[in-house]
Formats: structure tokens, C-alpha cells, sequence
């Protein structure tokens, strides 16, 4: 007995949520180079007027090694992401499911200390670089930008989780299908049929060893004369010929 077919309906659909979903990992992908790219910009910059020493990053330089870590840590995490709805592993999936919550927690955490804390600015260790009193006046100049900016970061991380529960659990769906696959049983037939016995076996042998039957049989399948109008006992002599 052969095994049901699936519909390509569920192939199809997970192909496009994975498409969507690697979408836009590849948008949220240009946010974590871009920090990336600041970082390196003000590490550079203040290397190339100042002696650096692994001990001036931190706490002194704290500020570029945040954001260098923020921006690291995003780009492995939307890369996990990728490779996970790539290669179909539930695991992954829910690996990356984990961290996407644990970040989206973290970013509800700084969102709410920054709207509940008016003095929040002044709980922060002293930047050398001054780099952080000018993002945050670029921020205040471009208020309405960066509000659309991190609205629009925040939505497609929390369309990326949804995508990655979805995948998650049409991978487990697949696997659960095919494992309740092995529960058929396999009916075999066997290839070659088994042929029924000679309709005219030998009963009679003669003197010589001649088989009349044998004969007989032999004949009436050779020149097709095993029909019932050919048909007539060999054996007895005063039968009639056939018509």
C-alpha cells in the first residue's frame, strides 16, 4: 500500500512565511550594520587623535562598545534567524524565538526607563567621546524620524517573532505527518503470478510410454484448437471428429 500523498498547499505556504520572514531579516539587517558601522566610525576616529589602550574601552569608551555590541549581537541573531527558516530546524527556530523576546524585553525595559526617568541622562557614566551628546542631539532634531524609525524596528521584530512561531510549529506539523507515516501497513503482492495447472494432465500411458494426454495438450495449444468447439476425448476411438 502506498503512502498518502501531501497536498502542496503547506510546502507553498511555508516557502513564502520563510521568504517573508528572511525579508525582513534582510531589512532589520541594515539597522544592526549601520550601528556596526557608527561604532567603527568613533572607535577609528578617537584612535587616530588619541593612544588607545584596551583599558580606555571600558569604562571610558563604554558607549562605542555598546553600541558595537548591540550591533553585533543583532546581526548573529537575524543570521540564526535566516539559517534556521533556511534549513527548516524547529530548534533553531525556537532558539531564536528565545532571544528575540529576551531583546524585545531589554528594548521595553530602556523605552520605559526613558519615558518614566526624566533624569535618566545623568545616571549615565561620563563619555569620552562626547559621541553620545551628539546622537542625542541629532535625535531631538529629528524627533519625528527617529519615532517612525523605531516603530517601524520594532514592528518588524515583533512580525519576525510571529513568522518564526508560525514556522516553528509548521515544521513540527511536517515532522509529526511523517513519522505517523510508518504506522501503514505495507502490503506486498508478489511479482509474478502463480499459473493454475494444465487443464489436460496425462492419466493414461501406453505400452510404448507414449502419453496421449501430453499430446493432446500439447497440440490443441500450439494450433489453438482449446476451445469448446474443438474440443473432444482423445482417448476414446469411436469419438466424433470436431465440426
Amino acid at each position: 500500500m502506498a503512502r498518502p500523498r501531501r497536498s502542496s498547499g503547506g510546502g507553498a505556504l511555508h516557502c513564502c512565511l520563510a521568504f517573508l520572514f528572511k525579508f525582513l531579516a534582510f531589512l532589520q539587517a541594515f539597522a544592526a550594520v549601520s550601528v556596526l558601522l557608527y561604532a567603527a566610525w568613533i572607535l577609528s576616529r578617537w584612535g587616530r587623535h588619541h593612544h588607545l589602550h584596551l583599558r580606555d574601552l571600558l569604562p571610558d569608551l563604554w558607549f562605542v562598545c555598546a553600541l558595537m555590541a548591540a550591533g553585533l549581537f543583532y546581526c548573529l541573531l537575524l543570521l540564526a534567524g535566516c539559517v534556521a527558516a533556511e534549513i527548516n530546524s524547529a530548534c533553531f527556530l525556537c532558539f531564536y524565538t528565545i532571544l528575540v523576546v529576551i531583546m524585545m524585553l531589554l528594548e521595553a525595559a530602556v523605552a520605559a526607563d526613558l519615558f518614566f526617568n526624566k533624569n535618566w541622562i545623568q545616571d549615565l557614566p561620563y563619555d569620552r567621546t562626547g559621541e553620545l551628546n551628539n546622537l542625542l542631539s541629532f535625535i531631538q532634531s529629528n524627533l519625528d524620524l527617529c519615532k517612525w524609525a523605531a516603530v517601524a524596528i520594532v514592528a518588524a521584530q515583533a512580525f519576525s517573532l510571529l513568522l518564526a512561531t508560525i514556522l516553528r510549529t509548521m515544521v513540527s506539523t511536517l515532522r509529526a505527518d511523517y513519522d505517523s507515516d510508518e504506522d501503514f501497513v505495507v502490503i506486498r503482492r508478489p511479482l509474478l503470478v502463480a499459473q493454475g495447472a494444465p487443464a489436460y494432465l496425462p492419466t493414461t500411458v501406453d505400452s510404448r510410454g507414449f502419453h496421449p494426454d501430453l499430446w493432446s495438450s500439447r497440440m490443441r495449444q500450439k494450433y489453438g484448437l482449446n476451445s469448446s468447439s474443438y474440443t473432444y476425448n482423445t482417448l476414446d476411438p469411436n469419438a466424433p471428429p470436431p465440426q
